[in-house]
């Protein structure tokens, strides 16, 4: 499994409840963690034991440092990391409220230039069974995405909003999971767009809308997966984890409805730990939620 895209160091503040303007507010807790979402989805991968490897760019700061060795640590190759000498790296400072585990973002992206398409490992991407993509690399993600299709290998593309690219880059991957956000800047609702995406080429659509569950587009079918209901604490990430549930069971050859089940389950045991990484279960953990609390939680 391939990826390209950002990676980043989050500074996590735990807050009971998300401060007004112009106050101060003790923290509950503190946690630095490596972010990004198609970095963090690679994590995802790598806990369910399927080898990763990320291209992404990082400046040659502590920043960056962190970022490489966080993805070491979880078993991530880094070889395809581009590391920019006197660039800074992205970083993102999240407010995480307590009370309902909901999240506040304010990041900085990196000064280090985006990855080049002369710069992605073209013969990795070739021997890999999934690409798996968040757009944020538009250049060096279209010439990826065009040599995995010509390739026959199926792509993944984490469509977060409608940015520079992202579009043609739903043109060239078999699997668009995009946010709701995604459907906001197309001025559609969730199962337009859905429609929209399918229309494009793509095997299956989804469009995520945290609490709410998703909505699936494929071969016809309107699948709508309600979202687990668990105790969160933190819905950072619960994004790129869910992304990488969803790769893991197109690589398993699952039927589309089991996928978005399992990565649904997948995202919802993250919520329930601080940071975007930290509660990322194992296959075997997943399956037991989903064994135990899955009947009844999706409606086609």
């Amino acid at each position: 499994m391939s990826g390209i895209g950002q990676a980043s160091i989050d500074y996590i503040t735990i807050v009971d409840g998300y401060p007004a303007e112009d106050t101060k507010e003790e923290a509950e807790g503190f946690v630095v963690a490596g972010g990004g979402p198609a970095a963090t989805a690679l994590v995802g991968l790598s806990r369910l034991g399927v080898k990763a490897y990320f291209m992404g760019v990082v400046g040659d700061d502590d920043a960056g440092a962190a970022i490489i060795k966080g993805l070491e640590n979880e078993s991530v190759d880094v070889k395809g990391i581009r590391v920019r000498k006197g660039g800074e790296s992205q970083r993102a400072v999240i407010i995480v409220n307590r009370k309902d585990g909901t999240r506040t973002i304010v990041w900085k992206r990196p000064s280090a230039s985006m990855l080049k398409a002369r710069e992605i490992d073209l013969a990795r991407i070739l021997r890999s069974d999934m690409l798996l993509l968040d757009g944020l690399m538009p250049e060096a993600s279209l010439k990826g995405a065009a040599i995995a299709r010509d390739a026959g290998i199926p792509v993944l593309l984490d469509a977060g909003r409608v940015r520079e690219g992202m579009m043609e880059l739903c043109a060239l991957s078999d699997y668009v999971v995009c946010s709701a956000d995604f459907a906001a800047g197309l001025g559609l609702t969730p199962a337009r767009t859905a429609e929209r995406l399918s229309a494009m080429g793509c095997t299956a659509a989804t469009v995520t809308l945290g609490p709410g569950g998703s909505v699936t587009l494929c071969d016809g079918r309107l699948i709508d997966q309600k979202a687990f209901d668990v105790d969160a604490v933190d819905t950072t990430g619960a994004g790129d984890v869910f992304h990488a549930g969803y790769a893991y069971g197109a690589l398993m050859g699952w039927p589309i409805e089991k996928t978005v089940e399992f990565a649904s389950a997948f995202a919802a045991i993250k919520c329930m730990s601080i940071g975007g990484r930290a509660g990322i279960p194992t296959l075997a953990a997943t399956m037991r939620f989903i064994k135990e609390r899955g009947e009844g939680d999706m409606r086609r």
